[in-house]
């Protein structure tokens, strides 16, 4: 039984940007009725504090990590302004405390995970003091409405078709691996050097690791999958596409070369074979299913022959053949690594995805194969 829309996770992720839109002017709107039916005095620092606060949490983890801070932030911010209002007022008090008070937070916090509490601490701090006016009710209501917003803000966030940063590295992922498939099998079929297209999926590829790399703090904060293990998954990732881009300029830096690599009787098949699997498993990882794809072992010593003995028209010794065929086998080592550390992570299987979308990719990964299959 397939999930309905908006509990598919590949739906959320889909239209990540748009619900994030919906759960701001949401947030917004219940704070807007909030400090509208109780007549909160001060009530713009609510509305101020909401969308401060939901700005950059677009998923859960980024509310587990963050919104902990923000509340620690704004509480010892708030705290900290309100005792300022409550000593006798003298000169400069205020000012120079506020000062104080914030270069502290700010030395105790630079370099390390809790800057955004460092952040929000000086925030707060500064709109409970205001002007400097010491008045103590304007302060307090100043406080109480910065934590109303950070409060509205995350609660939205988390309860509101909410978005997990574990199922956006699992899509990121599996999108990477299609790219890296379709790279791999294109370049195995071109007939030119890289072209624009390519350029644009190596591009597209090494934006989406570096969108990973900002997600872990977040998914480990989520619970499931360490941070060792997505270091590593990232990193094979990396180390993936920097194979494709060699093979995609080595293939092409003789005319001599290529030839001798096009007489390798059975080498595109086994390339094309690789690009698959690589689908495959971009599949499997996109529908929650467990890590079940095999990929087989880059045979090179049927081509050492032609390999070694390559040479050029001027009876130079060619190595470019035999580079060639070590980066096919090192793609096909890297790809068989990531099934393995994939397939020995046991929450990354999902049963919500595989009912939500399982049937849906399942087909669309059958015609791609199919087509991949004519093509070879």
């Amino acid at each position: 039984m397939n999930l309905p829309p908006l509990r598919d996770p590949f739906f959320t992720y889909r239209f990540r940007r748009r619900l994030h839109v919906l759960r701001v002017l949401l947030a917004l709107a219940l704070t807007f009725l909030i400090i509208r039916l109780f007549e909160i005095p001060h009530s713009s620092w609510a509305l101020v504090s909401t969308i401060m606060v939901m700005g950059n949490l677009p998923h859960i983890g980024g509310v587990l990590d963050k919104g902990r801070q923000r509340l620690l932030g704004t509480a010892l911010g708030a705290g900290s302004g309100l005792l300022l209002l409550l000593l006798p007022p003298t000169p400069l008090l205020l000012p120079l405390g506020g000062l104080t008070a914030i270069g502290v937070a700010t030395w105790w916090t630079f370099g390390n995970r809790h800057g955004y509490s460092g952040l929000m601490f000086a925030i707060s701090l500064l709109l409970v003091i205001g002007d400097g006016s010491h008045d103590l009710g304007v302060g307090l209501w100043r406080a109480f409405d910065v934590l109303l917003g950070t409060l509205v803000g995350i609660l939205v966030t988390v309860l509101v078709l909410p978005q997990k940063a574990t199922d956006m590295m699992r899509f990121m992922l599996a999108e990477n691996l299609e790219r890296m498939a379709r790279l791999f099998h294109a370049h195995t079929t071109a007939s030119a050097a890289v072209d624009i297209d390519t350029r644009a999926l190596l591009k597209a590829t090494s934006s989406a690791l570096v969108k990973q790399r900002g997600l872990v703090d977040a998914i480990h904060r989520e619970r499931r999958l360490r941070r060792d293990e997505l270091d590593d998954i990232i990193s094979l990732q990396r180390r993936m596409l920097s194979t494709i881009e060699l093979l995609l300029e080595t293939h092409w830096t003789t005319r001599a070369g290529h030839d001798q690599i096009e007489a390798m009787t059975g080498l595109r098949e086994e390339q094309h074979r690789l690009a698959r699997e690589l689908d495959t498993l971009a599949t499997q990882v996109r529908t929650g299913q467990p890590i079940t794809a095999e990929v087989a072992f880059f045979d090179l010593q049927r081509y050492a022959r032609l390999a070694t003995s390559a040479v050029s028209d001027e009876g130079r010794v060619l190595f470019s053949p035999s580079g060639y065929l070590w980066l096919n086998r090192e793609l096909a080592r890297l790809a068989r690594e990531l099934v393995e550390r994939l397939g020995g992570l046991d929450r990354l299987p999902s049963r919500r995805l595989r009912r939500a979308s399982g049937r849906k990719w399942a087909r669309r990964h059958t015609a791609r194969s199919d087509e991949g299959a004519r093509d070879a």
